[in-house]
């Protein structure tokens, strides 16, 4: 099994994706069982890809490889490493929570939008674990299809303009990441992306590619200026949609850069990396001001991922600062450690707090802010979990949002003390805009009617914030086991970034 274990994480989603479609509203009820059997499987089968994964090596594992288009070399090719398993592993454990989440909500079309977030988990997988660009590049673009098709068809009243404008900015940004692959193949005669690593490219060709990589990873984080696109989404997408959309789909902007920016053209991201740095900046301080004007729960959460995903970018450009600062590479890495364990927490807390969100819009149809007050009288369990999300997004220790902030930010005192000193701003702007938020929702006396007749959480809700809540407080007690998984690949990175490719 193990030999074809990426594979069956691909394609058992999306074939029970299938499946669920063809049984239809006719059979929703086996087609709801289906749906949670094959995400439960797809999460079981990352136990031997953890428990068996070598944590001694950078190199690729559980390695695939079959011809798939031989006239232009590329190949159905697949591997993970430290970087990339982990991410798998957060997308499987995400799916679970959707398709239980949706189980007496969706009405509309039900088999269809579980059959969507099946093949998007499958499609999901194959961008972590592909190690062709071509294949790559298909995965990548194929899932924006269900997304767009969840946020169409079971959003809000909005729904039309926010599908339009997320297609047409995370798609034009990627056409410019494909004339960069193209280019590379030319060169190179293979999509292999180890190829495209050791590819001696002049300053100027690195710089190109730099910048049609930045354009396509940039609006997928999304990085400020072009995150307009992001929170539109939010507010109209159905819970489900948010919560892949937040926990998933802006991790691979991240992680692209690891893949991709670093790796492939080194020098010119060491040359530019003040504009990164900066950029990501100005989304940690500028977006968390957005978020604390805020009037609904969905706009604040996604304003606060955007400013929470500029730890991410910051912490992945900071190994050159540190480099020049320090003249070693001992220590450089500590950043991107950062970056990463920030990516799988704001995976979970925003998963979980757009959950959250979803269990008030479910009793009372409202976001509004002001629509609320006192939830803790009626709901004292739910209270009790969005609190604990509310602190960690807060990046309280002891939960899994101070880890990566931590490690950014102790990166960036290596770097400079303005950037750690600007980055430990959004320590102040993050509490400041997430607990006035809990402060309006969830204290006080009950605010209306409405909230005074809440029930609080059911079985299944429950279950579904209990899960995430000890995934959020084990990372943050214990992030040992995920720093370890990562350490060989982040090191070989590093070393990667810090070599010059230049032709002598």
């Amino acid at each position: 099994m193990h030999d074809h274990l990426l594979s069956l994480l691909i394609w058992l989603p999306i074939a029970a994706g299938i499946v669920v479609l063809l049984l239809g509203e006719r059979h929703i009820g086996a087609g709801r069982w289906l749906s949670l059997i094959a995400s439960l499987a797809a999460l079981a089968l990352c136990v031997p890809l953890v428990m068996d994964f070598n944590t001694h090596t950078a190199a690729y594992q559980f390695i695939e490889s079959a011809p798939w288009i031989p006239r232009f070399h590329a190949s159905y090719a697949l591997g993970v490493d430290g970087i990339s398993m982990p991410l798998i592993v957060l997308t499987a454990l995400m799916t679970v929570p959707v398709v239980i989440a949706a189980w007496n909500v969706i009405s509309k079309r039900p088999a269809q939008y579980y059959a969507a977030f099946l093949i998007m988990e499958g499609l999901m997988v194959g961008v972590f674990s592909a190690t062709d660009a071509l294949l790559f590049y298909f995965f990548w673009e194929a899932m924006l299809i269900p997304m767009f098709l969840i946020i169409g068809i079971w959003g809000g009243p909005r729904r039309v303009y926010a599908t339009i404008k997320f297609f047409l900015y995370t798609f034009l940004g990627s056409v410019f990441m494909l004339a960069a692959l193209i280019y590379m193949y030319v060169k190179s005669g293979s999509y292999s992306i180890a190829s495209f690593q050791s590819l001696p490219l002049t300053l100027t060709e690195q710089r190109w590619i730099f910048a049609a990589f930045m354009l396509a990873f940039a609006v997928k984080v999304p990085m400020w200026p072009v995150h307009t696109w992001l929170p539109d989404a939010h507010v109209e997408a159905p819970t489900g949609g948010s919560v892949i959309l937040a926990a998933i789909m802006l991790k691979m902007g991240g992680y692209g850069f690891l893949r991709f920016s670093l790796p492939i053209v080194p020098d010119a991201c060491r040359q530019l990396d003040t504009l990164v740095i900066t950029l990501s900046l100005i989304a940690v301080i500028y977006i968390g001001f957005v978020a604390l004007v805020q009037q609904d729960m969905k706009k604040l959460i996604a304003y606060s991922s955007i400013a929470h995903m500029g730890f991410v970018t910051l912490g992945a450009f900071l190994v050159y600062a540190i480099v020049r600062s320090t003249g070693a590479t001992q220590g450089a890495g500590m950043g991107m450690d950062g970056a990463m364990v920030q990516m799988i927490s704001h995976g979970l807390i925003s998963g979980a707090l757009f959950l959250c969100v979803g269990v008030l819009y479910d009793r009372m149809h409202s976001r509004q802010i002001a629509d609320y007050g006192g939830v803790i009288n009626t709901m004292p369990v739910f209270a009790g979990f969005m609190v604990l999300f509310a602190l960690a997004n807060t990046g309280l220790p002891g939960t899994s949002g101070f880890v990566g902030e931590f490690l950014v930010i102790l990166a960036s005192f290596k770097a400079s003390f303005w950037y750690a000193a600007l980055a430990a701003v959004t320590l102040i702007l993050g509490a400041a805009y997430t607990l006035w938020l809990v402060k309006r929702v969830v204290f006080g006396p009950v605010a209306n009617d409405h909230v005074a007749h809440l029930s609080d959480l059911n079985g299944r809700e429950f279950l579904i914030l209990g899960a995430l809540a000890l995934a959020v407080l084990m990372l943050g007690i214990w992030p040992e086991p995920l720093l370890k998984i990562m350490e060989p690949s982040i090191q070989h990175l590093v070393a990667q970034a810090a070599a010059t490719k230049i032709p002598v």
